[in-house]
């Protein structure tokens, strides 16, 4: 189903100026001594395994001797930048525990672990080659969901950072069984927004696999919340249906437990919830977002292929007529998010004539 529904090869977008300028005006752009092309000349790596003996796709990577100082105390210097001030006074307590490179996928990230040599604390961190279509997902994760994320970018390279939580093919499959009512419907909740979002913002390919379940203990219970993980399809593909998380197969035993938990007027209200809150966010961050879409929409994230056939299935969907007329992927997102602004504008205006005496 997937390999119809998806593209099997989504190349990365150059950074235009005008991204640049923004990224530069936002504190993204960072100046470092290493860059995606320099961890690609590694020498050699090993298989890494999960507990079950089953392979994770990912190679723990080692360089030559000559250059591994080098290589080892820029990364070092990132973590400063990415986490904290740039302050260097930090560098003598840290050490790069590990190097790890996954072949898997579009972006094939180098997965790098910052260990305190004194404490054992140790965090992640990604390095990727930067992809105009990419920065405007985590832009848009930034401004728009309820999460904040951290990345930096450097001529061709990304850094992000690593977002902690359960992968959901792995929550689906070890945890969801075990879960109570009260987690179970709370989960279904979660599903649902994210669902809504996703699809909002165009954010595709969202299997279990490119999104985390945190679990956070709350008084007496557990609290849930799903997060996406990869952007890297953000408005790429130009099936609508590859903007709903619900519709892939692995996504399908959420999907059973929304229809267990929850009624079709639930359902509709966590959507209607969730479409609410989006436009709070759209009003409270209006001049950061004005300028994004100044970029995003001049910009090309896509084949012209793929946005005819988004923007003709979005009027089908929405009858709205700026879906039609979009120039670009940049155009059709904002029209989205006019769409959802426009309408939550309008119900406040209703419910505010009604409570006039």
């Amino acid at each position: 189903m997937e390999e119809k529904l998806m593209s099997k090869k989504k190349p990365a977008y150059p950074i235009s100026e005008k991204l640049q300028d923004f990224l530069n005006k936002y504190n993204r752009d960072i100046k470092i001594s290493v860059s995606y092309d320099d961890l690609l000349r590694f020498a050699g790596g090993i298989n890494l395994y999960d507990q079950h003996d089953n392979d994770t796709l990912w190679l723990r990577v080692y360089y030559a001797e000559h250059e591994r100082e080098e290589i080892m105390d820029s990364l070092k210097r990132v973590y400063t930048v990415l986490h904290s001030d740039g302050n260097e006074e930090i560098l003598p307590f840290l050490e790069v525990a590990s190097i790890d490179y996954c072949s898997f996928g579009n972006s094939r990230p180098f997965r790098v672990k910052i260990k305190n040599i004194y404490n054992d604390n140790y965090i992640h961190f990604y390095v990727k080659r930067a992809d105009a279509s990419r920065i405007y997902g985590l832009e848009l994760e930034h401004i728009l969901s309820p999460n904040r994320i951290n990345f930096l970018i450097y001529s061709n390279t990304l850094i992000e950072e690593h977002i902690a939580g359960i992968p959901g093919d792995e929550f689906i499959k070890n945890y969801l069984e075990d879960c109570d009512d009260v987690g179970k419907a709370q989960i279904a909740k979660e599903f649902v927004k994210f669902n809504e979002r996703c699809t909002i913002l165009l954010l595709g390919d969202m299997r279990s696999y490119n999104y985390v379940v945190i679990p956070t203990h709350d008084f007496d219970h557990i609290k849930y919340k799903i997060r996406a993980i990869d952007f890297d399809q953000q408005c790429y593909e130009g099936k609508l249906k590859v903007y709903k998380p619900h519709i892939f197969k692995e996504n399908f035993k959420m999907v059973d437990l929304v229809s267990k938990m929850l009624s079709t007027k639930m359902i509709e209200l966590y959507r209607n919830e969730e479409r609410s809150v989006l436009a709070k966010r759209i009003i409270a961050s209006r001049s950061r977002l004005k300028q994004l879409m100044a970029c995003m929409t001049i910009d090309q994230i896509s084949t012209p292929e793929n946005l005819h056939q988004l923007r003709t299935e979005l009027y089908e969907y929405t009858k709205d007529l700026k879906f039609k007329r979009s120039k670009s992927m940049g155009h059709i997102v904002k029209s989205a998010l006019e769409f959802v602004s426009r309408n939550y504008e309008d119900v406040s205006l209703k419910r505010l004539m009604q409570d006039r005496p």
